[in-house]
């Protein structure tokens, strides 16, 4: 049996929601050199897909732990997320970096432990040609960047402002739990989680 990158929790009676981890760099799947299909587990069609496969929940829950990857799938998953009619949780495990931080945007509501971070850039690319062509795509990474992070503003409401977002953009900041809650891009701070009980619980069952 494949692994899997979802799971549905059950609840209560007639109730469910899908958990979605997007654990490592968010990127497209693709073919290898021998013509197989390689699934990435972080794109936006394997997202859609578990939403697809999961039929009726009550909410879903996005885990992230990601340093960032690619933009268009990336934003496609933001607006996947958006247009669920059950509310959207995330919590940040780990790191929301770069498009992770956007995708978390998506949620109604963003839970970070207070040993977590978030780090919000600018669009970054690379490009070869001449002057005229290197002015052409910087062109786009700023109509790029412009479009993914009007996200953190409209999440952020009136706790945030672009002349306020722009220089943290500039500067690729990392932002702690409580900045990223003083700015709006965090809802709920909680503290790390202690799975010292929960080993515990692991090891009397492994004994019995």
């Amino acid at each position: 049996m494949k692994s899997r990158n979802y799971n549905i929790k059950q609840i209560a009676d007639n109730q469910s929601v899908l958990q979605i981890y997007l654990y490592g760099e968010i990127e497209p799947s693709y073919l290898n050199i021998w013509g197989d299909l390689v699934e990435s587990k972080t794109s936006a069609e394997y997202i859609r897909k578990a939403i697809e496969k999961a039929e009726t929940i009550n909410g879903i829950e996005l885990y992230i732990n990601s340093i960032g990857g690619y933009v268009d799938e990336g934003v496609s998953i933001y607006n996947l997320l958006k247009r669920q009619s059950v509310p959207v949780t995330a919590y940040i495990d780990g790191m929301a970096c770069s498009i992770a931080s956007v995708v978390a945007m998506a949620a109604d509501k963003i839970v970070m432990p207070s040993n977590t971070t978030m780090m919000i850039h600018h669009a970054v690319g690379g490009c070869y040609g001449n002057a005229k062509e290197h002015r052409d795509y910087a062109e786009q990474l700023e109509k790029i960047s412009t479009a993914s992070t009007n996200s953190y503003l409209v999440h952020a409401g009136e706790k945030l402002t672009r002349e306020k977002l722009e220089p943290l953009l500039d500067a690729e900041t990392f932002l702690t739990a409580q900045e990223a809650f003083d700015l709006g891009l965090c809802d709920e701070i909680v503290d790390p989680v202690d799975l010292t009980e929960s080993k515990e619980i692991v090891n009397d069952a492994q004994q019995k």
